[in-house]
C-alpha cells in the first residue's frame, strides 16, 4: 500500500511527523494538493494556512512562507512530502492575546519609521514584515 508521509519543520525544531492522506497549501503560483504517489516536485510556499489530513483529522499549520519538497515512492512504497519554513505554528496553538499585542507593536514601528526623516529602509522592511505575521496569525486563529 502506498503511503504519504508529511513532515513539517522550521530551523528551530520539526512540528509535526506522520502519516497522511493530503498535504494542502499555496505556492506563488496557486494552491496545492499532494497525494499518495505524488510526483517529484520542489516548490515555493507562501504565507498561510498548510494543512495536513490524516485518518484522525486535520492538523494546520500557520506558515510564514518557506518551501516544500515531495519525494515520490521509494522501494518503501512512501510517497514523502517535507515543508520547510522559516516560521511556522501549529493553528491550535497561536496566542491571539499575544498576536494583538505584536500587531499593536508593528503598527507603531511601521508608523514611526514612516514618520521619521531619514527613512530606514531595512527599519520599514522589518516593520512591515512583523505587522504581516501578526496579522496572518489572526487572520488564521479566527478561522
Amino acid at each position: 500500500m502506498t503511503t504519504l508521509l508529511v513532515e513539517i519543520v522550521t530551523p528551530e525544531a520539526a512540528l509535526w511527523s506522520g502519516p497522511a492522506t493530503a498535504l494542502i497549501a499555496r505556492s506563488s503560483v496557486g494552491d496545492f494538493t499532494i497525494l499518495p504517489q505524488h510526483t517529484s516536485t520542489v516548490g515555493d510556499l507562501v504565507p498561510g494556512i498548510v494543512r495536513v489530513d490524516t485518518s484522525e483529522g486535520e492538523v494546520s499549520f500557520c506558515v510564514h512562507g518557506g518551501y516544500f519538497q515531495v519525494t515520490p515512492d521509494g522501494a518503501d512504497g512512501v510517497t514523502r512530502a517535507t515543508v520547510l519554513a522559516g516560521i511556522a505554528e501549529l493553528t491550535s496553538e497561536i496566542d491571539v492575546a499575544r498576536a494583538h499585542a505584536a500587531k499593536d507593536a508593528a503598527q507603531e514601528e511601521l508608523n514611526a519609521a514612516q514618520r521619521s526623516d531619514a527613512t530606514d529602509a531595512s527599519a520599514l522592511a522589518l516593520a512591515r514584515d512583523a505587522l504581516a505575521r501578526a496579522e496572518l496569525r489572526l487572520s488564521v486563529s479566527e478561522k
